[in-house]
Protein backbone atom coordinates (compact mmCIF):
# COMPACT_ATOMS: atom_id res chain seq x y z
CA UNK A 1 0.00 0.00 0.00
CA UNK A 2 1.44 3.29 -0.89
CA UNK A 3 1.07 6.15 0.96
CA UNK A 4 -1.89 9.25 -0.08
CA UNK A 5 -0.17 12.13 -1.21
CA UNK A 6 -0.92 14.75 1.08
CA UNK A 7 -3.49 17.24 -0.65
CA UNK A 8 -2.93 20.71 -1.22
CA UNK A 9 -5.66 23.41 -0.59
CA UNK A 10 -5.90 27.07 -1.41
CA UNK A 11 -3.04 28.90 -3.59
CA UNK A 12 0.63 29.55 -3.36
CA UNK A 13 1.01 33.40 -2.95
CA UNK A 14 3.67 34.80 -5.24
CA UNK A 15 4.24 38.50 -4.44
CA UNK A 16 5.95 41.15 -6.46
CA UNK A 17 6.70 44.74 -6.05
CA UNK A 18 8.94 47.59 -7.40
CA UNK A 19 8.94 51.29 -7.03
CA UNK A 20 8.26 53.95 -8.82
CA UNK A 21 11.78 54.65 -9.37
CA UNK A 22 12.33 52.03 -11.71
CA UNK A 23 10.83 53.69 -14.66
CA UNK A 24 9.56 51.46 -16.80
CA UNK A 25 6.36 50.95 -18.12
CA UNK A 26 4.32 47.79 -17.67
CA UNK A 27 5.56 44.81 -16.02
CA UNK A 28 9.51 46.11 -15.42
CA UNK A 29 12.15 43.63 -16.06
CA UNK A 30 12.63 43.39 -12.27
CA UNK A 31 9.57 42.35 -11.77
CA UNK A 32 9.62 39.96 -14.60
CA UNK A 33 12.59 38.46 -13.07
CA UNK A 34 11.24 37.95 -9.48
CA UNK A 35 8.35 36.21 -11.10
CA UNK A 36 11.04 33.76 -12.89
CA UNK A 37 12.73 33.53 -9.27
CA UNK A 38 9.88 32.89 -7.45
CA UNK A 39 8.52 30.25 -10.06
CA UNK A 40 11.20 28.38 -9.45
CA UNK A 41 11.32 28.47 -6.21
CA UNK A 42 8.01 27.44 -5.74
CA UNK A 43 8.87 24.50 -8.26
CA UNK A 44 11.62 23.15 -6.23
CA UNK A 45 9.54 23.34 -3.10
CA UNK A 46 6.80 21.16 -4.47
CA UNK A 47 4.40 24.21 -4.21
CA UNK A 48 1.13 24.38 -6.73
CA UNK A 49 -1.65 26.10 -7.71
CA UNK A 50 0.95 29.49 -7.86
CA UNK A 51 -1.33 32.96 -7.81
CA UNK A 52 1.25 36.10 -8.54
CA UNK A 53 0.26 39.52 -6.89
CA UNK A 54 2.44 42.03 -8.43
CA UNK A 55 2.75 45.55 -7.68
CA UNK A 56 4.79 47.48 -10.13
CA UNK A 57 5.42 50.91 -9.25
CA UNK A 58 3.97 51.25 -5.89
CA UNK A 59 6.01 52.05 -2.69
CA UNK A 60 6.28 49.55 -0.01
CA UNK A 61 5.77 52.55 2.35
CA UNK A 62 1.98 52.19 1.63
CA UNK A 63 0.16 49.20 2.60
CA UNK A 64 -2.73 50.47 0.04
CA UNK A 65 -1.27 48.63 -2.97
CA UNK A 66 -4.11 46.73 -5.41
CA UNK A 67 -1.58 43.67 -5.64
CA UNK A 68 -1.27 43.35 -1.93
CA UNK A 69 -4.62 44.35 -1.11
CA UNK A 70 -6.02 41.49 -3.19
CA UNK A 71 -3.54 39.00 -1.78
CA UNK A 72 -5.14 40.21 1.86
CA UNK A 73 -8.35 39.63 0.51
CA UNK A 74 -7.43 36.22 -0.75
CA UNK A 75 -5.79 35.05 2.76
CA UNK A 76 -9.45 36.06 4.23
CA UNK A 77 -11.29 34.24 2.01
Amino acid sequence: MQPKKKEQTGITALYCRLSRDDGADGDSNSVSNQKRLLTQKAKEMGLGNTKFYVDDGYTGTNFNRPGFQAMLDDIDV
